[in-house]
């Protein structure tokens, strides 16, 4: 039997949701409600119901779960007006704007024995799941640093996305999705987070920013997303012990380079610019080995049904609220680091 859902927020990502559930294998849309009129006009012009009234919604006991895709700031009231009416919830990243409105909403969801979670769709992605099986297999030693980027030059999308209080901002855009990635791949305590932000083209939220975390284990990460970049960097690059990774795009497959032997009989100096280098002379095969790692099979959908599951008593949840609340931690330690160009020595 499909998970009957319904869709609050029929905007750029709630339509996304509405779609997912309609071809779902697990999940059954029976409608969608937006607090602006043109939003439920043209979700009736595609054929689906539109409910006139977020209560409306929410007294309907056909609707096992709702999925929550509106402006990070209405995420609060959403999820507990759901939860109060006995809905289970998945809601958009961020879920909220502090750990200690998380909190609330967690011990209510808790209280009512319903599931609560948060849409990370980016596990999902397959250059991050190449990146964290390459860290994981150890074939190129431990993990020394790891930089993860996204590049655009659009700008901000969207409006509400440019203003502080609807929790605008990229840290909370994809800054949660890359943050949530990185804590998959390296799991030591945090003990530092340093964040410059830039306003190239938005003065009241951060446009990009350049966030640096220090682990516990001497690993460090660091997580950049620009979008006033008409040139992107590589969107990963992992250096270990003994190796190098690099995956150039999220469309192309990761590019790997294995230390075989650390010296070489001679090294042959090459010219560059002005001079000579032994130091950025490029190695042979007899020191290195270089393949490509296959883009892995993912399905985004996976999602829904671990969820579907977990309202079954099935499956554990795959995004658990103690993940949850330690991405909104390095969040908010970020965002403080930005106001006041310092780091922030933490524990997390």
């Amino acid at each position: 039997m499909k998970t009957k859902f319904a869709v609050i927020g029929y905007g750029g990502q709630g339509g996304w949701h509405t779609e997912q559930i309609k071809k779902s294998d697990v999940a059954e849309l029976v409608g969608v409600f937006d607090n602006r009129k043109e939003k439920r006009t043209l979700a009736e012009e595609r054929g689906l119901k539109a409910y006139p009234s977020l209560k409306a919604l929410l007294a309907d006991d056909e609707i096992e779960a709702v999925v929550i895709a509106t402006p990070n700031d209405e995420h609060k009231e959403l999820c507990e007006a759901a939860l109060e009416a006995g809905k289970h919830v998945i809601c958009e990243k961020p879920v909220t704007l502090s750990v200690e409105d998380f909190d609330e909403i967690a011990e209510l969801a808790n209280q009512k024995n319903l599931i609560f979670t948060v849409h990370q769709n980016r596990r999902w992605d397959v250059d991050f799941l190449a990146v964290k099986s390459v860290a994981e297999s150890g074939d190129i030693g431990k993990v020394i640093n790891i930089e993860s980027r996204v590049h655009g030059s659009r700008g901000i999308p969207s409006d509400w996305r440019t203003k502080k209080k609807h929790g605008g901002g990229m840290i909370l855009d994809w800054g949660v999705h890359l943050i949530d990635q990185m804590l998959q791949i390296i799991k030591s305590e945090i003990v530092s987070v340093y964040c410059e932000e830039t306003h190239i083209t938005n003065k009241e939220v951060d446009d990009g920013f350049k966030l640096m975390l220090t682990f516990a284990d001497g690993k460090k990460a660091l997580i950049e997303v620009g979008t006033y970049n008409f040139l992107p960097l590589p969107r990963f690059y992992m250096q270990c012990k003994k190796g190098t990774m690099v995956i150039r795009d999220w469309r192309e497959e990761g590019h790997v380079a294995r230390l075989k032997a650390w010296n070489e009989k001679e090294i042959v100096p090459v010219e560059t610019a002005s001079g000579i280098t032994k130091t950025m002379s490029p190695r042979d095969d007899i020191t290195l080995d270089e393949y490509n790692v296959e883009r892995p099979t993912s399905d985004v959908h996976d999602y829904y049904r671990n969820f579907c599951k977990a309202i079954r008593g099935e499956e554990e949840i795959i995004v658990k609220h103690d993940e949850i609340r330690r991405v909104l931690k390095v969040m908010e330690a970020a965002l403080r680091s930005g106001e006041t160009g310092e780091a922030v020595k933490t524990s997390i």
